[in-house]
C-alpha cells in the first residue's frame, strides 16, 4: 500500500471515528433519513447532526437529496458502510500469541524476503 491510499484511507476511517456519526451511518442503514428524523432518533441537536452529516458527506460516505427545505440523507457507499458497521458488530475475538508463534513469524518471514531477492 503507498503512502497516498495510507492517507486516503486513514481519513476515510476518521468519519467512522465519531459515536454520533456511527449512529446516523446506522440510522442511513435503514434507509434515507431527514436531519428532522435524525433529530427524533439521537440525542443530539440538529445543528450537531448537520456538522457530522458534512464531515459523513466530505468523506464521500453519505449524499443528499433535497426535499422542499428539507436535506434528506443516504449512504453514498453503502457497502462499505455496511461492511465496516458489520466488522465492528461481529465482536471478533482478539489473537494472542506465544513468543514461539512470533518467533516462526518473523522467521518465516525473513526467508520469505531472501527468496525474493535471490
Amino acid at each position: 500500500m503507498d503512502a497516498d491510499r495510507a492517507n486516503e484511507w486513514a481519513e476515510l476511517l476518521k468519519a467512522f471515528a465519531h459515536p454520533t456519526r456511527l449512529q446516523i451511518l446506522n440510522e442511513l442503514r435503514k434507509g434515507t433519513r431527514c436531519v428532522t428524523d435524525m433529530e427524533e432518533i439521537l440525542p443530539v441537536t440538529q445543528v450537531n447532526i448537520s456538522q457530522h452529516l458534512t464531515v459523513l458527506r466530505n468523506a464521500r460516505l453519505v449524499d443528499f437529496a433535497q426535499d422542499g427545505a428539507l436535506r434528506c440523507y443516504y449512504l453514498s457507499r453503502p457497502k462499505l458502510v455496511e461492511g465496516i458497521l458489520d466488522l465492528l458488530a461481529a465482536d471478533l475475538p482478539i489473537v494472542r500469541k506465544t513468543k514461539e508463534q512470533i518467533d516462526r513469524e518473523k522467521e518465516r518471514a525473513r526467508k520469505e524476503q531472501v527468496a525474493s531477492r535471490g
